[in-house]
């Protein structure tokens, strides 16, 4: 074993788990380090305090004294609470997070400093927009960008620096991060649904987008994966053949949690508690070394920030405990990679929508109405949606037998399809089933209450009660992407519905009648999207080719989705993005995914030409010394005879060796062709269908080198070593 692998084994095993204090119990401390409604009742005079409440429950806008006063109370909590620097906390186009730190003093005008924090310094601020993402929208030279406040989603104390969630925007009012469109895309649900359940109950007055997130992701020793720079560098393994054992027994999925791992999962809960982030489950996933930590849901905004401080804390927390946090969608090939559902649902201000049955026949309708529009908004826009998700390393992930196709399909459960069915066929309504018990005939086993769907972990977005899952987000992804996109999608197909039933009703049909009347076209036009079995299977794909469903599996492709007739329309009409956003989102996706592939390739090259084959070639010398030994104490023939084995090995190795050499010459030739290319869209796809598949037939013949290299030679941690705690 190599000197560096030996040193990196040695202190993995090494390693004692970190003892983790628990500060008492979590409603003690939870929300300690954020500038939630207990602080502002405390810090906030009661007048101000009555405006921010309203704010924050999108009821009122602030007042220019008022954000003065918030700004006072907002730095007294925080200097008291150790914050030294403040900062405008935001999302730009580069899928992570940005913050820029200024301290709190200000001159007094007497040689000294004092500590000072204006409503105008929390109001907005002028980030350098030049160097963020902005697909055209901004020159290079033009670079002033806003960072404005959003308060609806509380400040709150990462280490020593008060963070200001805000909106990010060019000097021109286009949006440059993903929360500016995300707010527009929940304000235009908001009105749309709002206005549907006045059909049903004149008492509803609003309607919430809640989102709970389930985040996959692996964890490695520290010091094996500073070992491996492809993991360093990409995130995620570009060569390494898979162990003798990996996932097939099935015996890490909600085993027993490997004692480094409980307590970095203690330390990130009580860590995530004190940010007012509610993690409740954390457990063992498929894949060894693969975990999930999951929310309790919050309204969709608020969720979402809490996802991108969680993927923070993540990497912040596992290096204490000598671990590194693997986001990556594939990091290993030949196991389960990792994925973000996001449990979608609505809920108005009497009570949540997507919950059946409901106590009365009406209700069973609205639940019916809603379900019925989400699908047909999921079919118009299905193509945009898939868009919304895939991306250079979710590629790797979407259609793997381990995740769901990069088809977007819909699972109900034969209840709820059988009452759509009834629908479509009959004008009489079927009333919805309850829970079913089931008795397992075990006297200390007590009766289970059985939902009226089952679970479809093949399905992209599948209803599960009283939500849907959308399971077809990566694991790195900020979820706000595809959440834009499913939002204004369900508020412009709502608006239809709505206007539809309208129409039918002025020209004297009775309400009722209209409502499922239009039910049973759009039950009709939503089929298509509708699959409850096995999302994995080539009858499947074929299947839905034929029923119209977008089967493409090129991002750089799907990212046309965007710029569709039928979608510039919608965000358009929403008031979520202009079409200049939409171009600009594009031509960064395309960028991006280019880079993504472009650093993979060199990353790639270097490591087989400056690793892989001197130690090939070493091995290769090692062999050929034996078989001259052999052939000197035995004499040629004989010599020849033993060493065969030898023999054929160096053959296989000149071979390997051979084809990395010319693999990675023809690879550096093709990356130079796509690197001309003017076009964003045209170089994704040059390097999605030429660059890509080159590196899987280098990392083909690595693979097998890895194989048959002596494993003291060998330099770089193995899978064997890598995936195991």
């Amino acid at each position: 074993m190599s000197r560096l692998r030996f040193d990196c084994l040695e202190k993995s095993f090494s390693k004692a788990p970190v003892v983790v204090e628990s500060p008492g119990k979590p409603s003690d401390f939870f929300g300690c380090k954020v500038f939630d409604k207990p602080k502002m009742y405390k810090y906030l005079s009661s007048a101000a305090y009555a405006q921010m409440e309203a704010v924050m429950e999108g009821e009122a806008s602030l007042e220019p004294s008022v954000v003065n006063e918030v700004a006072e109370g907002m730095k007294r909590w925080a200097l008291e609470n150790g914050a030294t620097h403040y900062t405008h906390w935001f999302s730009p186009l580069t899928g992570t997070t940005a913050e820029k730190h200024d301290s709190f003093i200000e001159k007094d005008g007497k040689s000294g400093v004092i500590e000072e924090f204006s409503g105008k310094l929390l109001s907005q601020q002028e980030p350098d927009a030049s160097s963020f993402p902005n697909g055209g929208i901004r020159s290079t030279f033009e670079a002033r960008g806003y960072s404005a406040w959003d308060p609806t989603s509380p400040a709150f104390i990462m280490d020593d620096v008060l963070c200001i969630p805000t909106v990010f925007i060019a000097y021109t009012g286009e949006a440059l991060d993903y929360k500016a469109p995300l707010l527009k895309s929940v304000a235009a649900v908001d009105k749309a649904a709002t206005a549907v359940c006045r059909l049903f109950d004149k008492s509803v007055h609003g309607v919430t987008t809640n989102v709970g997130w389930e985040q996959e992701y692996f964890l490695v020793d520290y010091d094996l994966a500073m070992a491996r720079p492809d993991l360093v560098m990409t995130g995620r393994t570009l060569m390494g053949h898979e162990g003798a054992k990996n996932q097939q027994l099935d015996d890490h999925y909600f085993g027993a949690i490997p004692e480094r791992v409980a307590a970095f999962m203690t330390d990130l809960e009580i860590e995530s508690h004190k940010l007012g982030i509610p993690v409740k489950t954390c457990h063992n996933e498929v894949a060894p070394n693969q975990f999930e930590v999951a929310s309790i849901y919050e309204k969709c905004s608020l969720s979402i920030d809490h996802n991108m401080i969680l993927m923070s804390l993540m990497k912040k927390v596992a290096r204490r405990h000598g671990l590194m946090v693997l986001l990556h969608e594939k990091p290993f090939k030949g196991i389960n990679g990792s994925g973000k559902h996001c449990n979608w649902s609505l809920n108005t201000d009497t009570g949540a929508l997507l919950t059946a049955p409901g106590k009365t026949d009406k209700d069973n309708l609205r639940f019916i109405t809603f379900v019925v529009n989400i699908l047909s908004a999921i079919y118009r826009h299905n193509g945009l949606l898939k868009a919304s998700v895939m991306n250079a390393s979710n590629e790797h992930r979407l259609g793997a037998n381990e995740a769901p196709p990069a088809i977007i399909s819909s699972f109900l459960g034969s209840d709820i399809s059988s009452v759509l069915d009834h629908m479509e066929q009959s004008e009489e309504f079927v009333r919805l089933l309850s829970k079913r018990e089931i008795k397992l005939s075990i006297p200390q086993i007590p009766e289970l209450l059985i939902d009226n769907t089952d679970r479809n972990r093949t399905s992209p977005f599948a209803f599960t009660g009283n939500r849907f899952e959308f399971r077809a987000v990566g694991s790195e992804a900020n979820c706000s992407a595809a959440m834009i996109v499913l939002n204004t999608a369900v508020a412009e197909q709502l608006q239809i519905f709505r206007q539809e039933v309208e129409d039918m009703v002025e020209k004297g049909e009775e309400k009722e009648f209209a409502i499922e009347k239009v039910l049973r076209k759009y039950i009709k036009y939503c089929k298509p999207v509708r699959f409850d079995g096995n999302g994995y299977s080539d009858e499947w794909k074929a299947e839905a080719a034929r029923r119209g469903l977008d089967c493409e599996t090129s991002s750089p492709l799907l990212y046309d989705r965007y710029l569709d007739e039928d979608s510039v329309k919608m965000f358009s009409a929403q008031g979520v993005m202009g079409e200049s956003e939409l171009r600009a989102r594009d031509e960064i996706k395309w960028s991006t995914y280019t880079k993504k592939v472009q650093i993979e390739g060199r990353v790639l090259g270097d490591l087989a030409v400056n690793h892989i084959i001197p130690i090939a070639t070493a091995y290769q010398s090692r062999l050929l010394d034996n078989v001259l030994k052999m052939e000197t104490a035995f004499g040629k023939e004989e010599g020849d005879s033993l060493s065969k084995e030898n023999l054929d090995c160096i053959r296989l190795l000149a071979g390997h060796i051979s084809a990395i050499r010319k693999k990675v010459l023809e690879l550096v030739d093709c990356r130079r062709h796509a690197n001309v290319i003017t076009s964003e869209r045209e170089k994704a796809i040059a390097y999605h269908d030429n660059v890509a598949p080159m590196m899987d037939e280098i990392r083909y013949h690595i693979d097998h080198i890895e194989l048959m290299v002596d494993d003291e030679l060998w330099a770089l941690p193995k899978y064997r070593e890598l995936l195991y705690i």
